[in-house]
């Protein structure tokens, strides 16, 4: 596989190279796309859970963000103190 870069991307590359944190471009490539890959998983998780909520609130199964608010107090309070 060839891949045409524009010349800012390819200064980019070099100097990803240059700077010794990666032995060769396409190190720096497949790393660029596995995080690629990493922040389209992520955004897809988003969407579902997007789109989980809308629904629920569709259907009525939400809580007001004062009530909600108060519960997530309370479960603070309950948990158990952690020490440092």
């Amino acid at each position: 596989m060839n891949v045409s870069l524009t010349p800012e991307l390819e200064r980019f590359v070099d100097d990803k190279v240059e700077s010794g944190l990666y032995n060769n471009a396409s190190e720096v490539i497949r790393e660029g796309l596995r995080l690629l890959k990493e922040h389209d998983e992520v955004r897809l998780r988003w969407r579902e859970q997007i789109e989980r909520g809308w629904l629920e609130a569709q259907s009525g199964r939400v809580i007001d963000g004062p009530k909600a608010m108060a519960a997530a107090r309370e479960r603070l309070k309950q948990a158990p103190k952690k020490r440092a």
